[in-house]
């Protein structure tokens, strides 16, 4: 047992009208509010959210594998219009609809953000999301080997891809520790949670990383063929004040370019956000969608209330802000 996950309550595929296979995990009770995940790079639907999340808050949390990606078939040369479309199907063949809310964490972002601009969700929170680090305006505040290889997707993708095809599951785990502060360690290096993310990257390689991890990658690093001016939907953006990995400006230019988009900062905490501080991101995402609900509760509020479960995870009881 982990205080940072919990194992599936349910896991199922789902064929597709296409013929195609999208594997899935579920957390929270059937009847619970229906809330998509759009997991990180190269993270099956293994790995959910932090401990305990779901229940507290009454959600129906469903983790989605994208093409190639662990159980899900591969679908070569795909597009972030491709992914609206199984997310939409997919919706109706689980019992979602009419429009669930989405979370998108980190890689998983401009998949979400793709959802959102088509309208397929009634709400999206992006928690560690990587910016859009094409383009030029970001580009140029990155270090100059991350800057390298976006020149090389953007020059090259179909050569880019076949370089990240090369990635395994050690491969990832290693370049996430070694770019991950101290408090983002304290999650990692949790023997649960190490299991449980361990057993995500293990399932997402399961077809090699041509099959899913580096199609994703190409699309996450390029251009974003995405109108973030024509969401309509609540967005809320988080990010961890440590966070050193996903946007050089913790989200500013990205918040900037959503209408209505709210930014929180929580300091104590990096990358490794979401499964350090769940419960009051998804609260914040289900009273968005219940009307209900209160309009807003102060996050800092809900950590306090929580501070006998979370008093051992980073960012617990502190103070931090929106932007």
């Amino acid at each position: 047992m982990s205080l940072y996950v919990d194992d599936p309550t349910r896991l199922g595929t789902t064929r597709l009208a296409d013929g195609r296979v999208l594997g899935w995990a579920e957390w929270g009770p059937r009847d619970g509010l229906p809330v998509l995940l759009s997991p990180g790079a190269a993270t099956s639907r293994w790995l959910g959210i932090g401990a305990g999340a779901v229940e507290t808050e009454g959600v129906r949390l469903v983790s989605v594998d994208r093409p190639g990606l662990g159980v899900s078939t591969p679908a070569p040369d795909r597009t972030f219009a491709d992914f609206v479309d199984d997310v939409s199907e997919l919706t109706g063949l689980l019992g979602l609809g009419p429009l669930p809310a989405m979370l998108g964490n980190s890689q998983g972002a401009p998949f979400a953000l793709a959802c959102a601009a088509a309208g397929v969700v009634s709400a999206l929170t992006l928690v560690s999301p990587a910016d859009e680090v094409a383009d030029p305006e970001v580009a140029a505040a990155l270090p100059d080997d991350l800057r390298g290889l976006v020149a090389r997707v953007a020059e090259d993708p179909a050569g880019a891809e076949k370089v990240f095809a090369g990635f395994d599951a050690d491969t990832m785990r290693r370049m996430v520790l070694a770019g991950s502060p101290a408090c983002d360690l304290a999650v990692y290096e949790d023997p649960g949670f190490a299991a449980a993310y361990g057993r995500a990257l293990d399932e997402a390689f399961c077809q090699g990383a041509a099959a899913g991890y580096a199609r994703d990658t190409v699309l996450a690093m390029g251009r974003w063929p995405i109108d973030l001016g024509a969401i309509t939907v609540p967005v809320e953006v988080w990010y961890g004040e440590e966070d050193v990995s996903h946007a050089p400006d913790l989200g500013r230019r990205l918040v900037s370019r959503i209408p209505g988009a709210r930014r929180t900062v929580v300091p104590g905490v990096g990358g490794a956000l979401l499964w350090a501080t769940a419960e009051p991101i998804l609260a914040s995402l289900a009273e968005t969608v219940r009307p209900d609900e209160p309009v807003e509760r102060d996050w800092r509020e809900e950590q306090a209330r929580r501070r006998t479960v979370r008093g051992r995870r980073p960012g617990a009881a502190q103070g931090g802000g929106r932007g």
